[in-house]
Formats: C-alpha cells, structure tokens, sequence
C-alpha cells in the first residue's frame, strides 16, 4: 500500500504538532479546576420567623420594679423563668465536671473562676452583674431559685427603652411599662447589649463581637447584612436553652451544643473540588474571617501592674483604675488545631509556673486528632496578679466596697478578692503573664473576600506550618496524612 506524497511529506510535521498539543493540552485537562454541583443550600436551613405579638395592649403597668414585669410576664409565660433558670445565662456555672489534673468535681463560669480581663466577678458584683439576666445579685446571698429575680427586658425589651444598671437593676430613669410593651424575639442589639461590651466595653473582649454588627455592611459580615440574620437564627434556642458554649467558661463541650457551620452550609460547599479537599482540615472560619476588629479595635494585652499611677488617662492606652492597654484594629487571627473544647481551663488555686505565660484557656487539638481543625483565634495577653508564695492566681476586688477602684491598694483590695473567692492569701503578690483564647466564628465575609491561595501558602503565607505539626508547607510536603 502506498500513501499519498502529500501525507507522506507532511506525516513528520502532523505527529510533531500531535506531540506538541498533547503536551499541552493534557496537563489542562487534568489539572482544570473540578466543578460539580454543590449540595449547599443555607436558605433553606433557616427557621421561620412567626409573626410577633404586640404586647402595647396586654402589659398596661404600671410596674414600680423589674420583678412586677416579670410576674406580668408569668401570667401567659408560666414556665420562661425556670427554663431560663437552668441555663447557664442564669447560672452563670457549669454543671460539675470532671478535671484530669483535679481529684474533686469543678464547675466553671463568670461566678467562680478567673479570666484575664476584669479577672472576676466575685467580690465586684456591682458592675459585672449589669450583664446578668436577673435583678439584684449584690453579693453571695443572691436568691438564685426565686423566678422574680428573672429579667425579661434585657433579652426581650427594644434597648432603644430599657437598659440595665448597678447590680443587674434597672437603670435609673427607665419607664418599666414603656419597655415591658415593647417587648418581641431578641435583636442583635439585645445579645449585644452583654456580649458586645464582655471585658469592660465595646469589642474589648472577643474582637468579632461589637455594636458595628448592629447594622453591618456586606463587607463586615456577610450573614447579618443583606441577609438580615438574628443572633437567634444561628444560634438556635428551644425552652430558652441557647445553641452555643462560650470556650473560656467550659473544658468540655459538646459538639451538639455548639453552633456549626454545617447547621446550614453543606460540609462541603465549594464548586472547586480543590477547595473542599480542605474542609476536613481547615475550619471554614479560618479562610472566610480573614481578620476581625474591622471597625472597633479590640484589646490585645492588659497589663495590670501599670494600675494605680497618676498619669494622662486614655481609653485605648491607660486607666488608673485599670492599668495599662494594647489595642489593635484588623487583627489577623492566630491559627490553631481544635477541637472545639479545651485541653485546659485555669481553675481557681491551680499553681502556675510565673517564669513563663499561664494559659487560662488552652484550646484542644494537634494534627493527629481527627476531630480537630485548623481554627482562627484571638489571643488576649495579660499581666495580672499572682500569690508569690502559693504560686496561685489572685482576683482582687475591685468595683466592690473598699475595693482597688476606690483604695488604688493592692494587699488589700487582694485580700478582701481572696475573701469573696473563697481562697488564700499570703499576703505576697506580683504579676504574672497569662493568655486567654477566644474562637473568631463572628464577622464572616463574603466569598469574594474569602484568604486565597497565597494567603496561607508560599513564603509569605500566614500559617505557620511547622507549629501546627507539618513538616512545612503541605504544597511542598503532603497533607494532613503525610505529615504524620
């Protein structure tokens, strides 16, 4: 068989061209970004919101106090102040548990043990307890089994009408009648008017939680911006039971009682293959919270031992009462495994080692548990005071009668806090620095601006490989698997 002289003359020039497509195009195919049709469908997760009830008509008043609102309340809600009262928003203490490094049962909450900001409640009960969800906790004798004692209004009220003041009263001025007819399902503004203001003010405490999330732009959170979300729409609540535990209060907590992305979002969401392949290691809050403080800064590091000091006083640097201040705004989050509990929460009396950082909290989780994700935090770094003999965290007392705010008297404002917690003191102290970690699952951002590729990945990448298990960048060096 013959072939014709053109194929014959062009057969050289035909293969070569073949080759040279091959080589091309087959990589492409290959490595073409995989779509498949995602499974994700948020909207349709969310709850139905009934229509409201106006209460203009049924709480007529008038009410000389909070507690006569609350009896107005029980008379068509029976049972909102005892499902209420098992909460830990009432408790403000866990249920007894168990502490690998303890031999008896320890609670844990705002009640009995220490943070590093305002470092503790008991003994100061004046100031703290304006964020508590009840009337008139002046001191240890507090009626925690009486269902008056329940206020209604900071959850339930429009804050445009209520506020709450000293000791969790209302605050002077507050037209009780106008606020209890105002009363519907909680706002942002009414979770916010606590959680916003947690360690003293405004985002002072968690860094994704201030009153900018009131009526946010799509650019501050996607969620609660042009899709109007509630607190309450992603934080669910039945018999007021609400779906979410704050780490620094717990050791444990269980993965059904916090709130998951995955409550809406399918596992795994993406239209790229290669961007799933993540979401088995990497929490979605890591790439889709690029960073927080975005219009509030928040507080980095307190420094106790600087209090006391006649010198210019500025919110955002130093206050006498309070020492010294680091804020910062745009915070990139610090990345960690997780698994959504801790591997450790100071307990009051635990000793501490004062030549190196005590963490309060330390999240649980390394490269080798399975249920653990890598997770943004913000770090929250203090000095605060310690027993230089027992080598055991103090809390002094401070906005209670004789306390530091108004004697500036360390021995003694730590003597009268030793005496509120239950604990010793030698009479020795200094200052200690201690960590605390608080999980970024608030301002989410739109996909757009969702950290790309390089933002983790590649010299300038802000992950730090090696102090999360890997042996260096997983481009160069594998997985989650292969860097076992």
């Amino acid at each position: 068989m013959h072939l014709p002289a053109f194929i014959k003359k062009n057969a050289a020039w035909a293969i070569g061209l073949t080759v040279t497509l091959a080589v091309i195009l087959v990589p492409l195919i290959l490595l073409r970004p995989q779509t498949t049709t995602a499974p994700d469908a948020p909207k349709s997760a969310l709850l139905t919101r009934v229509p409201e009830t106006d209460h203009s008509h049924l709480l007529t008043g008038p009410y000389a106090n909070g507690p006569e609102v609350t009896a107005a309340c029980l008379t068509c809600h029976p049972d909102s102040s005892s499902q209420l009262m098992a909460t830990t928003h009432w408790t403000w203490e866990s249920q007894p548990m168990t502490a690998t490094w303890r031999t008896d049962l320890v609670t844990i909450g705002k009640k009995n043990q220490i943070n590093n900001f305002c470092i503790s409640a008991q003994g100061n009960e004046k100031k703290c307890m304006s964020c508590h969800t009840g009337y008139g906790w002046e001191n240890d004798q507090f009626d925690f089994s009486n269902q008056l004692n329940v206020d209604c209004l900071i959850c339930h009220a429009d804050l445009s009408t209520y506020g709450k003041g000293d000791f969790g009263y209302p605050a002077e001025g507050v037209d009780l009648t106008a606020a209890a007819q105002s009363v519907g399902r909680p706002a942002r503004e009414n979770c916010g008017a606590c959680h916003y203001d947690g360690g003293g003010g405004n985002n002072v405490k968690h860094g994704d939680l201030d009153t900018s999330l009131n009526f946010p732009a799509a650019n501050l959170d996607v969620h609660m911006s042009s899709l109007n979300l509630q607190c309450i729409d992603c934080h669910r609540t039945q018999d007021h039971v609400i779906q979410g535990r704050l780490l620094a209060d717990n050791i444990a907590i269980e993965p059904a009682e916090q709130v998951q992305c995955t409550d809406c979002h399918a596992s795994t969401p993406h239209e790229d293959e290669r961007l799933d392949a993540h979401t088995g290691a990497v929490a979605c809050q890591s790439c889709h919270i690029p960073a927080v403080a975005l219009k509030n800064p928040t507080k980095v590091y307190w420094d106790w031992s600087a209090a006391g000091q006649d010198i210019p006083e500025d919110h955002y640097t130093y206050l006498k009462i309070k020492g010294e201040f680091h804020y910062e705004e745009d915070v990139a989050p610090s990345y960690h495994w997780f698994n959504g509990s801790n591997a450790y929460r100071y307990l009051l009396g635990d000793t501490i080692t004062p030549t190196q950082p005590t963490m309060i909290n330390l999240p649980a989780g390394d490269i080798n548990d399975p249920n653990a994700k890598i997770f943004p935090f913000k770090i929250h770094i203090a000095k605060q005071p310690y027993d230089t003999a027992t080598n055991t965290l103090l809390a002094p007392r401070t906005a209670g009668e004789n306390g530091y705010w108004t004697t500036f008297d360390w021995p003694s404002a730590l003597a009268l806090g030793a005496q509120d917690a239950g604990i010793t003191f030698s009479g020795q102290y200094g200052f200690a620095e201690t960590w605390m970690y608080y999980p970024t699952t608030h301002m989410v951002q739109p996909a757009e601006n969702a950290l790309q590729c390089e933002s983790c990945h590649g010299a300038d990448g802000r992950m730090d490989w090696q102090a999360l298990g890997y042996p260096g960048d997983p481009i160069t060096w594998g997985g989650r698997s292969q860097a076992k």
